[in-house]
């Protein structure tokens, strides 16, 4: 076994260290800037909130035509959700919300589902720097 010092990154997360205030962060920046190119979205505008306020989302929205379903059928939205849950669980509880209502419709996407989603990772965009800070007792 060999001691490498003090871990910076684990599983992705980068490891901030405050010792004088006896503080720790977590911040998920690669990673979100990975996901965003993985879905091309490294170029969009940001956004300013996970959810856009009086959207709603309902079954009515998915799709019904066989047009309309292999249009969708390209789209990788359950993979998007799926990176954003794990962005959600270690460091970005403040996208919970947003992430809960458009998983609900995995099964047949629709466009405005979509734009949701996409609404997501582009606040996750504008707040890729942002990072959990806990203060560390002993």
């Amino acid at each position: 076994m060999k001691d490498l010092g003090e871990d910076v990154y684990i599983l992705g997360i980068k490891i901030y260290r405050g010792r004088s205030k006896r503080l720790k962060g977590l911040s998920q920046s690669t990673y979100i800037d990975k996901v965003l190119n993985r879905f091309s979205m490294q170029d969009s505008k940001r956004g300013f909130l996970p959810m856009n306020h009086g959207t709603q989302l309902s079954k009515t929205q998915c799709l019904s035509t066989t047009n309309e379903q292999s249009t969708m059928s390209i789209v990788p939205y359950a993979s998007a959700i799926g990176s954003i849950i794990y962005a959600m669980l270690c460091t970005r509880p403040d996208v919970s919300y947003a992430l809960s209502v458009t998983s609900r419709y995995q099964a047949n996407p629709g466009i405005k589902h979509w734009n949701a989603v996409k609404n997501i990772l582009k606040f996750l965009r504008r707040t890729k720097d942002m990072f959990l800070v806990y203060n560390v007792i002993t």
